[in-house]
């Protein structure tokens, strides 16, 4: 399949990507998971339709693409406004989604923001929404203030760490136990950077702050009613579920309900995480069949709309 390098200008730098499939293909979005870049899409593309144009993107403070401005926070709204601002430079009036993890959650709040402009939505290993009990809120918000003046006094060298290569790998396996070595050294390979003395993670240590602001579940339902395309949400047995949701269980059971009541597929299947990266052929035929029925089936764009000038 045919790959080329995606940038897209911004007030404050660039966001970049790889654009996979034909020129004139049906288009679809990739948003990648917290920490993770484009790379976790891999493996997994290529066992994609061929009819399809996927542009996975590295989000702002990840993989190749730009970091924020100093003293900005990184927020779920401005992912949103991301993938707004690459969608404007692509020209795409109608798109599909495809989200994992974090990337599933920015992917919800657009397509309930944009209705219009979206075709399908698949979530891997993603509820589209990450809501906080109300009473949390605040002092969650207060904390990440905290967090980031703490950040904002570090010099320069304590903000940013040298390894070695292996160290690097290491490392990121120690983080992310979920991910295969082959994982891990595909991300690595828009993850890091040479510098002086050895490489260095590229994404934003920012990225690690608390995030300040969140949604409760009465506003992630309000968002949820919003989206009108049709999802498919494929849950990992070992995923997301077992590493982050805890005592929020039940909030998270509420969203998954929403999306059956409104007859959106939800598949749970065996692996962990990352596993439409560390096993792609697990999940390449449900995102495959998907993609097939309720997009490719259904008539292109008009002749007379823009594709693309990227």
């Amino acid at each position: 399949m045919k790959q080329t390098e995606l940038s897209v200008p911004v007030p404050w730098g660039q966001l970049r990507g790889r654009i996979w499939g034909p020129d004139d293909g049906r288009p679809v979005l990739c948003l990648h998971g917290w920490s993770d870049n484009c790379g976790t899409f891999n493996t997994l593309i290529p066992l994609l339709p061929k009819e399809c144009r996927y542009v996975a993107l590295d989000l702002s403070g990840h993989g190749s693409s730009s970091h924020r401005p100093p003293g900005v926070f990184y927020t779920p709204p401005a992912y949103v406004m991301d993938v707004r601002r690459v969608i404007d430079a692509l020209q795409w009036s109608r798109f599909s989604i495809i989200g994992h993890s974090m990337g599933g959650n920015i992917a919800g709040t657009f397509s309930s923001l944009y209705p219009e402009m979206v075709d399908a939505v698949v979530l891997l290993d993603s509820y589209g929404f990450f809501p906080i009990n109300q009473e949390e809120m605040f002092k969650v918000m207060r904390k990440g203030m905290d967090e980031q003046l703490q950040f904002e006094k570090k010099t320069t060298e304590e903000k940013k760490r040298v390894y070695t290569y292996e160290g690097a790998v290491e490392r990121l396996s120690a983080a992310n136990p979920t991910l295969s070595e082959q994982s891990v050294r595909i991300l690595l390979e828009r993850g890091l950077v040479q510098v002086e003395g050895g490489v260095a993670f590229t994404r934003d240590v920012r990225i690690n702050l608390k995030n300040i602001l969140r949604n409760t579940l009465g506003q992630s339902l309000q968002l949820h009613s919003g989206i009108k395309a049709p999802m498919l949400v494929i849950l990992a047995e070992d995923g997301f579920n077992k590493l982050f949701v805890g005592e929020d269980e039940n909030m998270f059971s509420r969203i998954i309900q929403a999306y059956k009541d409104k007859e959106h597929k939800v598949v749970k299947i065996p692996g962990d995480h990352h596993i439409h990266l560390n096993n792609p052929v697990a999940v390449a035929p449900l995102v495959s069949d998907f993609l097939m029925t309720k997009v490719l089936t259904r008539p292109a764009r008009r002749a007379n709309e823009p594709t693309s000038k990227i």
